[in-house]
């Protein structure tokens, strides 16, 4: 088995048309995405439409969620900018992502962690806000009960592997849309890639077991860079044009 897993696309389809470009080239035709798909001041139309026909298994993240289950006036500024570019079909396609997915027996998605879609899966705060990787009993007390031998995760933006004591691997393949961003709960923080590429993995089964390759592919994101300054969002023009939070 060989396929590719995308997420945290943000509304940025000038990144996520390099991403499909790049996995054309690689040969792959089967894609899973993690969620996250749409919020952000970008494009969340342009994407949805290039999206929604891949039929890619996808599972919803904490930022489609917040896309449906709230009115308008209780969204947040993540959501303000996208939801007037989504179309009635385009909202029923969130409403129907389940939280959970599986591709075949061995590969478990989800958004975040298995039970719940705003949780650092493989990543914790300090005190004073440095983001770093969680320990790992309680990366595997996250991942209890979930027999998978892959388990798929986004959420942080940061591509990572861990390999349980067990064996089994979790793999983020970080963002395609967003490489940074901050945040003040439940104390401020920062998540920065460091590059300003688009972000993705492609996962092969082999004789030894789960292969994940992350692949970071060049697109003209200080295009977007440029969208997001329109709509005032700083933060977003730093994460975008650099890969850090300015």
């Amino acid at each position: 088995m060989r396929f590719a897993a995308i997420a945290d696309i943000h509304g940025n389809h000038l990144a996520l048309e390099a991403v499909l470009a790049d996995i054309r080239a690689q040969g792959i035709e089967t894609i899973v995405n993690l969620g996250d798909s749409f919020s952000g001041p970008l494009e969340a139309g342009l994407t949805a439409d290039l999206l929604t026909p891949l039929n890619a298994l996808t599972v919803r993240g904490n930022h489609d969620r917040a896309l449906i289950d709230r009115p308008f006036e209780a969204m947040g500024d993540w959501e303000k900018p996208s939801y007037p570019q989504l179309s009635p079909a385009h909202l029923d396609w969130i409403r129907n992502l389940p939280e959970t997915a599986r591709l075949g027996d061995e590969v478990f998605l989800c958004h975040a962690t298995p039970r719940d879609d705003n949780t650092y899966w493989t990543e914790t705060l300090s005190a004073d806000g440095i983001f770093h990787l969680k320990p790992l009993d309680e990366i595997e007390t996250l991942a209890n009960g979930v027999d998978a031998t892959l388990l798929l995760c986004g959420h942080s933006h940061i591509p990572r592997a861990v390999q349980l004591s067990d064996g089994r691997l979790i793999v983020n393949p970080g963002s395609i849309g967003c490489p940074g961003f901050d945040y003040d709960v439940p104390v401020y923080h920062k998540a920065q890639a460091g590059t300003p590429f688009a972000s993705y993995a492609i996962l092969e089964k082999t004789d030894r077991g789960w292969q994940p390759s992350f692949r970071l592919v060049r697109y003209d994101n200080l295009a977007m860079a440029e969208l997001a300054r329109r709509h005032g969002m700083m933060d977003w023009v730093s994460a975008l044009s650099s890969g850090w939070i300015a």
